[in-house]
């Protein structure tokens, strides 16, 4: 946001230097990031002076230029060769000395430096209109009063304007300072605490007047709750024209470019006070204004020449005939102000700020207006500044007022109470303020005192400040008046060293993320806000469990997400149609739903794999892609690292998977992880495999052990038998390995699968196992007795539970 130094100055009568003010203005909390010089014409005109033209004569060398001798004042007349044919002697005419930087067209800057022209001396340029950036005439010369003294500088002339702007970085919550006023206000309150006492200067209404009722246009405002306070006027006999300089030079200052006197003054009005304002073409308005919504679909064209579709939550600025304007947001092509326009409707209201948000944001617009209107102004301003505004274009613009103000405001917002607590505002602040300076800090800000007692004071908060509304928001204010860099600290730091558990959650989540890190997995954030369109692609997520954003920025973001799948395969997505397909993803996340004992989080870690296992490369041109047994390895490994070994496989039962298990400890479900069915995958866009895992990570944090076992190496030898097996083609290698630990518990160390074979020579539904055993005794050598006995129980146990036999 851009304040200009001068215009601030007209509610605050002080001069003191721009760093300091700048300083003043960052301490209370309105950051000045930067401060740039303003001229209403580039480089101010310096170096610019008038000059008398003593002689004028004929170019020996050439036609069309002329000699002349230019007394600048200073005693030394000069010599300056000139080609405008307008010079003449006696003439008053502004004069560029050596040294003087003049801009072009374009605004790239130039010297003017001594120099010949056809072989005589030039010192300096008597300049037209639009060298100096005063115009556009390049017809000749200027040629300004003769009672004029040369020498004066031009800037003195024209009176040109030197100015200061702050640039400052605004935050959303301080709307009561989006205008200079607001600005003002917050430095009275600095200053008056410094004990400079300085009066804030707010410009007299009191001359308003109707001057005849000739021009009475109804209003008729359909939803009081999308429009709380609405207020119109008719001004007629207006002229449009050009806005008077120091009009412009107020708008241009801040960066905004003058239209007319009309537009101009209600954008003045608006940076001034910080209400937004709307004029209407009286002539181009059927029968009363009516501000209301209007049927989804409806096409209007904005003042941009764009064709716009309406929603059906879109407030309008309506005639008879249809939408004039998007209320508080852009107006319409065919009601706006024009050259031809004689009589106007001046519009000053209060809008819903979440109604104009969300309307802003369906058209992709963002205007003065909006920004202020969405953040909430100050709705007992509203017809202060109509009047001041209408007062302001019979100013420039002529005209008459010609009806009463009309001013729809049912429900009047009232100031509101807040008690501040004199111990919890010094255990805040972390110092002791003295009462009365709390209390000079709170009637420099407009709070009024209500009510003293020792415990603390009732306060009455005005209503433009929409973010004070609690205790806490009000030692806030105490505290950026009073001054951060204020608040003394002691020299002693007395600080508590916490012993945390080993099971943090933050902590297990950095162990196994450095895992996944490690296997080439990357660790995503997704956003909690998703659109409720995604629970019809699993009957497991139910439609009265969404919570509902009660204001939400798109009907995309409107509910909080069941399930951490959606985000992550928009990530996928998104990777994917960008060439990066081999994916491996994590995510700490939770879900949220709304049950019957009232609104739930659930933590979860997530993992996604896609693609291909590694990338192409001279020694690996057989690329590979991920599968079902890879991503359990991960799992597993997670597992494994957590202590969580005394686990079962069950069904998976959630309908998201094509194919895939759950892993749970007794009767609660661990993980469950699989690839994801084609049908979701569809509505992404997404045509390789996903695989997908879902940790209950609550349940996870709650069954972690991780005590550190330590033991000696064995000196006694491990001992190895190879066995193939023949099984029924339904056998997984899991069975047998449950079935070998069950038989043989203190020996047995490894059961390995190392190879299968389907086909030609087997028995129809028959495969070949080659197993593996190791088994090992922690005291002694292993006889040959002892290890035949161990794997002879092994295989006899395998051929009867399984009906396994060797090959």
């Amino acid at each position: 946001m851009r304040i200009s130094y001068n215009w601030l100055k007209q509610f605050l009568k002080i001069e003191l230097p721009s760093e300091e003010t700048s300083a003043m203005l960052t301490d209370l909390g309105l950051e000045v990031e930067i401060v740039e010089p303003f001229q209403s014409v580039k480089g101010g005109l310096l170096g610019i002076v008038v000059g008398e033209v003593m002689t004028c004569e004929k170019h020996p060398d050439a036609d069309r230029l002329k000699v002349t001798t230019v007394n600048l004042g200073d005693g030394t007349p000069v010599q300056i060769v000139c080609g405008a044919p307008n010079v003449a002697v006696g003439q008053k005419v502004p004069v560029a000395t050596i040294g003087t930087k003049l801009y072009d067209k374009d605004g790239n800057e130039f010297e003017i430096k001594k120099g010949k022209i056809r072989g005589q001396e030039s010192h300096g340029m008597i300049c037209a209109e639009d060298e100096l950036g005063l115009g556009d005439s390049h017809d000749g010369i200027m040629v300004l009063d003769k009672k004029i003294k040369p020498g004066t500088t031009l800037a003195e002339v024209l009176k040109i304007e030197n100015d200061e702007v702050f640039e400052i970085g605004l935050t959303p919550n301080r709307a009561d300072a989006m205008s200079h006023y607001g600005v003002a206000r917050d430095l009275r309150a600095s200053l008056l605490l410094k004990n400079k006492n300085v009066e804030l200067i707010t410009p007299s209404v009191s001359a308003f007047r109707v001057d005849k009722r000739t021009l009475k246009i109804d209003v008729d405002v359909v939803d009081s709750k999308l429009a709380p306070r609405y207020c119109g006027v008719t001004i007629s006999g207006v002229k449009v024209k050009p806005s008077p300089e120091w009009l412009q030079n107020r708008l241009k200052s801040i960066g905004l470019t003058p239209k007319n006197n009309i537009v101009d003054v209600t954008n003045y009005v608006l940076h001034d006070f910080g209400q937004p304002l709307h004029a209407f073409d009286a002539s181009k308005i059927n029968g009363k204004v009516i501000i209301k919504t209007v049927a989804a679909g409806t096409k209007f064209v904005t003042l941009d020449d764009i064709e716009r579709t309406l929603h059906e939550e879109d407030l309008m600025i309506c005639d008879e005939n249809g939408p004039m304007c998007i209320a508080g947001v852009f107006g319409g092509k065919n009601s706006g102000v024009s050259d031809s326009t004689t009589s106007i409707f001046l519009e000053s209201a209060y809008f819903n700020p979440i109604s104009i948000r969300k309307t802003a944001k369906r058209h992709g617009l963002s205007t003065d207006a909006s920004f202020r209107f969405e953040r909430g102004i100050d709705i007992n301003l509203t017809d202060y500044a109509l009047k001041r505004a209408a007062m302001l274009i019979q100013e420039v613009a002529g005209g008459e007022i010609t009806s009463d103000p009309v001013d729809f405001y049912p429900k009047k917002i009232e100031d509101f109470a807040v008690f501040l607590n004199f111990d919890k505002a010094r255990k805040i602040i972390g110092q002791d303020l003295p009462k009365e300076t709390i209390k000079k800090i709170l009637a420099s800000l407009d709070i009024k005192v209500n009510s003293v007692t020792d415990a603390g004071l009732g306060l009455i908060i005005p209503s433009y400040r929409v973010d004070v509304q609690r205790e806490i928001d009000v030692i806030e204010e105490i505290l950026r008046v009073y001054g951060y860099n204020n608040i003394e600290f002691s020299k002693k730091l007395n600080a508590t060293v916490a012993n945390s558990p080993r099971n943090e959650d933050y902590k297990i989540q950095n162990i196994v993320a450095s895992q996944l890190n490690s296997n080439g997995f990357h660790e995503m954030m997704a956003n909690s806000l998703t659109t409720p369109d995604y629970i019809k692609l699993s009957a497991m997520l139910k439609e009265d469990y969404n919570v509902n954003i009660l204001n939400p920025l798109s009907n995309d973001l409107s509910v909080m997400r069941q399930s951490l799948l959606f985000s992550g395969l928009e990530a996928i997505s998104y990777n994917i149609n960008r060439r990066n397909s081999d994916l491996k993803l994590f995510e700490f996340g939770k879900s949220y739903h709304k049950l019957l004992s009232g609104n739930t989080e659930k933590k979860h870690l997530t993992l996604f794999l896609s693609g291909n296992r590694s990338g192409e490369s001279w020694t690996n041109t057989a690329v590979k892609p991920t599968d079902f047994f890879l991503f359990k390895g991960y799992i597993n490994a997670i597992l494994t690292r957590l202590g969580l070994t005394k686990t079962v496989s069950k069904p998976v039962e959630s309908d998201i998977f094509a194919e895939g298990i759950a892993i749970a400890s007794g009767n609660d479900t661990l993980v469950e992880f699989g690839i994801i069915k084609k049908s979701i995958l569809k509505e992404f866009d997404i045509k390789q495999e996903v695989l997908f895992a879902d940790f209950n990570w609550d349940l996870v944090l709650k069954l972690i052990s991780l005590k550190i076992k330590f033991q000696d190496i064995s000196k006694y030898p491990e001992v190895r038998r190879d066995l193939a097996l023949l099984v029924d083609e339904k056998v997984s290698f899991e069975s047998i390995y449950n079935i070998a630990n069950q038989t043989e518990k203190s020996l047995l160390k490894e059961v390995n699968l190392f190879d299968v074979y389907q086909g030609k020579n087997l028995p129809e539904g028959k495969k070949s196992y080659a197993v593996s055993f190791v088994i090992q005794d922690a005291t002694k050598t292993l006889t040959d007795a002892q290890i035949d006995k161990t794997i002879g129980k092994i295989k006899q146990n395998l051929e009867t539970e399984l009906g396994a036999s060797l090959r």
